[in-house]
Formats: C-alpha cells, sequence, structure tokens
C-alpha cells in the first residue's frame, strides 16, 4: 500500500489565504499531519510496543497559536537556522544586516521566518511538495531564494524530508525542521534514552554563539555516543549547560562517505518501547531538550511544562557565516542546495 495523503481546509489567514492540513497514513498505521503554514508538523501518532497509538509531536489545534508565541513546534526554519551573531555578517566584501529577535542575535530566519509564510502546497503521488519563493532582501538576506521541501511517509515509518534551494544572488543557507518529540506522548523527556553519533560538540557563549571551535564530548555531559538518559547528567555542574540552560548544542556528526545518509542519533522511551532514530545528510545536529518550555502553553490537551519535548535539527553548524573554519553555508548562482533528512519510529519489544 502507499502512502495515502488527503487535504483539508485547517484556517484561514487575515488575507482570506487558505491554510490547509495534510493527513498522511500509511499501511502500517502511521498518521502524520502537516499544515501548509510554515510546514509544521502538528501531529505523529505511532505505536507503542503493544501497538497502542499515540502522539509523539508537540502542537496545536488551532493556527492561533502556531502565529502566536510558538517555539518554533514542529515548523519548517529558513533561511537560516539557528543564530547568526549580532544579525550580521560579510559576503564577498558586502555587509549584510539582519533583524535581532533573540537578544542581540539573529535566530532561525527571523520574523516571520520560513515557520511563518503561507508555502504552495501539491501533492505529487506520496510526496507533500511545498514551495515558497524567499525574494531579495527578505529579513535582510540577498538575493531571491527558491525552496521546496518534500515530505513522504514511508511504510518503514520514516517521515522524509527533502530540501531544495536555488538562488540568484549569493546567500547562506541552513533549512531544517524543528519538531519538538515526546516519545511517551506526554510527561518529561528526561528519561528518554539518548545516543547521538558524535564526538564532538560546538561550545557556546551565553548567548548560544559559537565560541569559535570545536570541543570533545568524552569525559562531559555532552558524552551520548552510548545510550544515555537525558536527564542523567542535564543539571551538572558544566559551563556549557548553564549557557544553554541545558542542552541546546550542536553536536557535530561523525564523517561518513560525503553526501550520503547517515545515522545521527537513536532516542528510546523506556516505557513505551517507542524508537526515534534521524538518519541525515547535514554535518550537525542541534539536540535541544526543552528548556524553556515553562507550562505557559498548551495544546492538544496537553500542557507544555519544562523539558516535556526535545528537538533533533539537522543542519550546518551555528553562526556559519562568521565561522570562517565551519563547512559552508553560503549557496551561490548555479548552485543547488540539496540535503535530506529522515526521522524513523520503530519499537523496541
Amino acid at each position: 500500500m502507499h502512502t495515502a495523503i488527503e487535504q483539508a481546509p485547517f484556517a484561514q489567514l487575515q488575507d482570506g489565504a487558505q491554510v490547509s492540513i495534510f493527513t498522511l497514513r500509511n499501511g502500517a498505521g502511521m498518521t502524520v499531519r502537516i499544515l501548509d503554514f510554515g510546514g509544521i508538523i502538528t501531529e505523529i501518532h505511532v505505536p507503542d510496543r503493544d501497538g497502542a497509538m499515540a502522539d509523539v509531536a508537540l502542537g496545536f489545534d488551532t493556527l492561533d497559536p502556531y502565529r502566536g508565541d510558538s517555539p518554533y513546534f514542529g515548523a519548517l526554519i529558513g533561511r537560516y537556522g539557528n543564530r547568526i551573531a549580532g544579525g550580521r555578517f560579510t559576503l564577498d566584501g558586502q555587509a549584510y544586516t539582519l533583524p535581532v529577535n533573540n537578544g542581540a542575535n539573529h535566530l532561525h530566519g527571523g520574523v516571520p521566518g520560513f515557520d511563518r509564510v503561507l508555502w504552495r502546497s501539491r501533492i505529487e503521488e506520496n510526496e507533500l511538495v511545498l514551495d515558497y519563493r524567499s525574494l531579495d532582501g527578505e529579513q535582510g538576506y540577498p538575493g531571491t531564494l527558491d525552496a521546496t521541501v518534500r515530505y513522504a511517509l514511508t511504510e518503514d515509518n520514516e517521515i522524509v524530508v527533502r530540501f531544495h534551494a536555488t538562488t540568484d544572488r549569493a546567500t547562506p543557507v541552513n533549512l531544517t525542521q524543528h519538531s519538538y518529540f515526546n516519545l511517551a506522548g506526554g510527561g518529561s523527556i528526561l528519561d528518554h534514552e539518548m545516543t547521538i553519533d558524535a564526538d564532538s560538540f560546538v561550545p557556546i557563549d551565553a548567548g548560544s554563539i559559537p565560541l569559535g571551535g570545536l570541543a570533545p564530548v568524552a569525559g562531559t555531559p555532552f558524552d551520548f555516543r552510548s545510550a544515555t538518559p537525558i536527564g542523567a547528567r542535564i543539571d551538572a555542574p558544566h559551563e556549557q549547560l548553564r549557557n544553554g540552560g541545558g542542552y541546546d548544542h550542536c553536536f557535530v556528526l561523525n564523517e561518513a562517505q560525503p553526501g550520503a545518509l547517515r545515522r545521527a542519533a537513536r532516542v528510546r522511551e523506556p516505557r513505551s518501547g517507542r524508537v526515534l532514530e534521524l538518519f541525515t545528510q547535514e554535518p550537525g545536529v542541534q539536540f535541544y531538550s526543552g528548556n524553556f518550555l515553562d507550562a505557559s502553553l498548551a495544546g492538544k490537551g496537553q500542557v507544555y511544562a519544562h523539558r516535556s519535548g526535545f528537538c533533533l535539527e539537522p543542519q550546518h553548524f551555528p553562526d556559519s557565516p562568521n565561522q570562517p573554519a565551519f563547512p559552508n553555508t553560503i549557496l551561490r548562482p548555479g548552485e543547488v542546495y540539496a540535503t535530506e533528512s529522515r526521522f524513523r519510529f520503530s519499537v523496541d519489544k
């Protein structure tokens, strides 16, 4: 059986534009719901080891909270995921200024970023295809960027996310998917057992800007090379944990064949047996432990308390336009930005 995709109206914007919700179902019983507003994944229903279904994605029932104080629940992020220091960078000798929306820094493409715009949507066979044209100067970025995201749900319970972009002027590009997960379907995520295939991570200052190099995870609370509960060391007296308020760091994935999908992380929730694995072509993954969730947000019958969701955001490193030693994030005319990530769900019986 191929994945079935259904489209239904979800909300209407102030200009009268229709926001649709797309429901993807596979033959294994997994269901994913996605908006064409922000490309937001609103629901992910997967079974536990006994076959009981739960929604493992944090989100809301209506559009307004996604447009309000949502911490990027489920959204597509662009043009640049993560932070750019001071909202400034220099490219080909020209200085650019971006709006600052995270203290003194630019975060996740600004406001509105790609998470708060209506994408053009279409269904192609078993894929939901979303297109967005980001005009020259939008949020301060140079060049008109044409971005396409393809979402698919496989029979192996994988959510496949494929990004594609081209530009008419050189511009930084770092697109990602920002879902928050709770494999128990609610409660704390601190007992989730995390594995990240990374020997090093990107240390940050108190404003979450990279200090300029990499640090080994060995001997630190950032060593997730073997399965470790998220909460085991999250409150350890470590400067990097203080700077991030917990885990909010880019992990540098171990080398794989260039361009190959490699496993970045595996998370297991011990009570339900649910497992999430992330595979990506990106060089890094931002692991965020929901440190700023504070019970002020609620949706789908839940209150989103401190550390009630975690993110695994496949991406390039933060502030790369200002960090020459980091992998390149500049897309130039004639080049194609293309990257794929897969979120695979299973159960550990």
